[in-house]
């Protein structure tokens, strides 16, 4: 009894789990975790589609992303049972899904044809690749239903269809037939994609996207080499049954994942990086914004759920504004010498013009708060500086204020600058040597209106 007992427990003790019982295992709901992915891809790509309507390839891409969810969701055991039993034909789901599979590798080949050519090509070549397209596609899923018609297939298969019929009549022809369309648009597609990866000139996101279908569609080409051996097993007596269902089906989901995600990121990451800059260029806008805010006692009334395009807008508008209100304080020397003395402290050109504009807009602003109105415009303020500069330059204006420390130093240059300046009699500016300007800064000689510094 005693060599009994440990036997006994043994073999009430749980197997491990192998990866194929482990696919039989979780079979019927196995392909509902691909399908929830589809549908989370559709839902995220859907608002562009709806919004961009007129966009062709954004209408491509999401009528691609119905058919592979319709695949998945007609695939799994519980709809297979389910249409079959509305219908009251036992094995009508095989058909159905075979066409839609075979309708999802047409449209895959339509699109990278499309994609890759541009909506605006319409030459003999790609008119005639997409007539062949449409056709061949077409009476592969006419012939699906007349094999399936021809066929007798009495009994209900919800899980192994394909090796299970392999050997009948019609069913066996249906059966090649849909994995020999799916092979040749498989092979024609991951051709076409990694021979556009290699292609220079990508954006690096489509370039990504590319490299997900290609991945993507080798493994559809190893979920065809495993479909199709088991039925060649079948045809040769051998049982590779295991092949179809504990193998082929992980292959299909990631296959299906991987798809989707290529699909969805060119389009999705150029929309994200695009929201990214338009965010960026606000919060580039914030300190200029903040001076002009200072000087008009308010800033942009808040919007609720406005969108960042919108803040952008209003952002900008409100700082043009400003500098048009200031254009009466610009002082255009000081910028000159700004622009001068910071060349002068090593500043590329760019850079020393956007930190000559910035002194130049923090000089307005105190001229401003003090009441001191630029020499040369008159008492109703007619005569104004050109702020054109000023206007088309706000990110770089902006930019520069977030360096307080660079734009002091360029201010102090320039302000030494104008001290070694004098008007003469006839009106022209001349510079005087230093040893004198500062004899002249010391002795407190009025500084002339119109050339210095204020």
């Amino acid at each position: 009894m005693s060599d009994l007992t440990p036997a006994a427990a043994r073999l009430t003790e749980p197997l491990a789990l192998t990866p194929a019982g482990f696919v039989n295992e979780f079979y019927p709901s196995f392909w509902w975790i691909p399908a929830g992915i589809l549908a989370a891809a559709l839902a995220i790509k859907l608002p562009s589609i709806i919004r961009l309507w007129t966009d062709p390839l954004l209408r491509a891409v999401g009528g691609l992303l119905v058919l592979a969810l319709s695949v998945f969701v007609f695939v799994a055991p519980s709809t297979i049972a389910w249409v079959n039993r509305i219908t009251g034909m036992p094995n009508i789901s095989g058909p159905w899904v075979y066409s839609l599979l075979t309708a999802f590798c047409g449209s895959c080949l339509l699109l990278i044809i499309t994609w890759r050519n541009g909506l605006s090509d319409r030459s003999p070549r790609t008119r005639s690749a997409m007539r062949w397209v449409l056709g061949t596609y077409a009476a592969v899923i006419a012939a699906l239903w007349v094999l399936f018609a021809l066929a007798d297939m009495p009994e209900e298969r919800l899980r192994d269809l394909d090796t299970y019929y392999a050997n009948t009549p019609y069913a066996r022809e249906m059966i090649v037939l849909y994995l020999l369309a799916h092979t040749v648009a498989t092979l024609v597609t991951n051709a076409l994609i990694w021979n556009w990866v290699r292609a220079d000139g990508l954006d690096s996101l489509l370039r990504w996207g590319l490299k997900f279908l290609g991945v993507g569609y080798a493994l559809q080409l190893l979920f065809d080499a495993a479909k199709l051996s088991a039925v060649g097993g079948r045809w040769t007596g051998r049982d590779l049954d295991w092949l179809s269902t504990a193998v082929a089906p992980p292959l299909a989901c990631l296959s299906a994942i991987l798809i989707a995600v290529g699909f969805i990121l060119p389009h999705t990451g150029q929309y994200l990086h695009d929201r990214r800059q338009v965010r960026n260029a606000v919060r580039e806008l914030r300190p200029l914004y903040q001076l002009m805010k200072a000087g008009s006692g308010g800033g942009v009334p808040r919007v609720l759920r406005a969108t960042p395009e919108l803040r952008l807008i209003r952002r900008e508008t409100f700082i043009r504004d400003g500098l048009l209100s200031l254009s009466r304080f610009v002082d255009e020397d000081l910028r000159g010498r700004s622009y001068d003395a910071a060349l002068a402290l090593g500043h590329p050109p760019d850079r020393a013009k956007a930190l000559a504009a910035a002194v130049t807009v923090l000089d307005a602003a105190d001229a401003r708060s003090h009441g001191r109105e630029r020499d040369g415009a008159d008492g109703d303020g007619v005569s104004e500086a050109d702020t054109t500069d000023l206007l088309r330059d706000i990110g770089a204006v902006s930019r520069a204020l977030r360096h307080p420390d660079e734009v002091r130093a360029v201010r102090e240059r320039a302000a030494r600058d104008g001290a070694r300046v004098r008007i003469v009699e006839d009106g022209t500016r001349e510079r005087l040597p230093e040893a004198t300007a500062e004899g002249e800064v010391r002795a407190g000689a009025p500084a002339a209106r119109g050339g210095t510094e204020r």
